[in-house]
């Protein structure tokens, strides 16, 4: 294998698609330089060690490379992971979760409770299959990067074409968390101040709050030099999107259907009316569907796509366990996506049984238009944007390691760089949120096209590319469901597009028509 080859005697082109063999990496250039934490210097013979230190600074986007001196179990010497297995599941959790579970209830209106389950199983059992493909290429050639997998499958076309599709991917998720915070941050201090008819007042503007809590909390926490340190703010993102769930549950039993609707700004909206006759009869509009079909389905199987993708996280939290071992990561993939599944649905049936047919695509704004004032969800939409705003450093990082392997390869960590990149796109997501029409757009459009790539397609490629023929032929049956998996992921991308595509252009959109 190539790994026995000095990386200072490869041409250019060997270089290119093998990167560095036996060489010591790193998990991202905010890494490169990082002293004592977690950090260990491998403690073989100096020459070996100077060549090491050489190869990774004439390549640094090479990361984490695999020492040959066992070839049956993979020993990253670049890193020494501290993080337990408990901790590890909870990491990976909260990349998981994020506000995608808000948009879930409406999903299920618009699929129906057992198509919902069924799709829902579906995204759940291939997300875990993908992060399977992850870390097998991973194991096979030593690298715990998302980007450095496209490297060595494709070389630099793939390292790109992973980066990108990892930015689009986290700043659409960051534009939707954000999203969050300008539409109901504003509520939140209505509702503290108790004010019914806003005039027009600078705090109660959902662009300028944004812009606030961007500055104030998101860009301190961005500006951390590695991703550890935020392990306590995501513990208690993850605890607030708990309480959420036994909110929803509980208002459950707590609302009547059909509810009567009210408005902060004191228009005249429609009650929803009780068409139900004297005798009690059940009313049609409370009554669960358990399979549907309409225009809006189209956005169902991208809603659950992106409440699934947690992929450019796994190598990092990989990189960060404690003993890591392939068997040892997927037990903590697999827990993270059963946890996150069984919540998703339970938030799903309770919000859809709650409102049925007029959920709409923000759960939280449907339950302001019954009571604005409840103090329950007063504190929900304090946990949610606590949350949400917490997970937007974390999301954050993955970016700008691909931003920096994309446009920065031969450059060791440096803190303007690592300033000014996060500053940068923490203003475009401002613009975005700013500008978007509406949450459900920017989880349809980027769940159809980096979605895919990151769940099935790259997982896919990359694992056919790397494993070795030797150890596994190109007609193998592994790599033959490697390829329907890639397939699976083209397919489901252009269905999605198609069917988003259609449904604007016929006008009857949610995602444009809503205010």
């Amino acid at each position: 294998m190539s790994e026995d080859k000095p990386a200072e005697t490869m041409d250019p082109g060997a270089m290119e698609m093998n990167a560095i063999p036996n060489g010591k990496g790193h998990d991202g250039p905010e890494e490169i330089t990082g002293s004592g934490d977690g950090e260990k210097e491998p403690v073989a013979n100096s020459a070996s060690s100077h060549k090491t230190e050489n190869a990774a600074s004439n390549l640094p986007e090479s990361q984490e490379f695999l020492a040959v001196d066992d070839k049956k179990t993979p020993r990253f010497t670049d890193f020494e992971g501290k993080t337990s297995f408990g901790m590890s599941v909870f990491n990976l959790g909260n990349a998981i979760m994020g506000s995608g579970i808000l948009g879930l209830a409406y999903a299920m209106a618009n699929a129906g409770v057992v198509t919902f389950l069924v799709l829902l199983t579906v995204v759940a059992v291939l997300s875990s299959y993908s992060i399977h493909l992850l870390l097998k290429s991973s194991g096979i050639v030593g690298i715990r990067a998302y980007e450095q997998l496209g490297y060595r499958a494709f070389g630099t076309p793939g390292k790109m074409a992973a980066g990108i599709a990892i930015t689009l991917q986290n700043i659409g998720a960051m534009s939707s968390y954000l999203y969050i915070v300008k539409y109901e941050f504003p509520l939140v201090i209505q509702a503290f101040l108790k004010v019914d008819k806003p005039a027009g007042e600078w705090y109660l503007n959902g662009n300028y709050l944004v812009v606030i809590v961007s500055i104030a909390v998101i860009l301190p926490l961005a500006l951390m030099k590695q991703l550890g340190y935020l392990g306590y703010t995501s513990g208690f993102s993850l605890c607030c999107m708990v309480f959420f769930l036994i909110a929803v549950i509980y208002k459950k039993f707590n609302l009547p259907c059909p509810f009567t609707d009210f408005s902060f700004n004191g228009t005249a909206h429609s009650p929803i009316v009780n068409t139900t006759d004297p005798g009690g009869q059940e009313d049609d509009a409370c009554v669960p569907k358990m399979a549907n079909l309409n225009s809006q389905t189209a956005y169902t199987i991208p809603i659950l796509a992106f409440a699934f993708v947690c992929h450019p996280e796994v190598l990092p939290i990989y990189t960060e366990l404690r003993n890591p071992t392939q068997r040892k990561m997927q037990h903590v993939a697999n827990i993270s996506i059963a946890v996150m599944y069984i919540m998703y649905f339970l938030a799903a049936l309770f919000g859809y049984l709650t409102f049925y047919g007029e959920v709409e695509a923000e759960l939280l704004h449907t339950y302001s238009r019954i009571d604005p004032y409840d103090t329950l969800i007063l504190c929900v939409r304090v946990a949610v944007l606590t949350a949400v705003t917490l997970t937007v450093p974390i999301v954050l990082f993955p970016v700008r390691r691909a931003l920096q392997q994309m446009l920065f390869p031969n450059k060791t960590f440096n803190w303007p760089r690592h300033i000014a990149i996060a500053i940068v796109l923490l203003t475009l997501i401002n613009l975005l949120v700013i500008f978007a029409p509406n949450i459900l757009g920017i989880f349809g459009v980027i769940g159809a096209t980096s979605a895919p790539c990151l769940i099935f397609i790259f997982p896919a490629i990359f694992y056919i590319r790397i494993v070795p023929k030797e150890e596994e032929p190109l007609r193998s049956p592994q790599k033959i469901l490697a390829a329907c998996f890639a397939g699976l992921g083209f397919l489901f991308m252009i269905m999605s597009l198609s069917f988003i595509i259609i449904d604007w252009t016929s006008g009857t959109s949610k995602a444009s028509s809503a205010h």
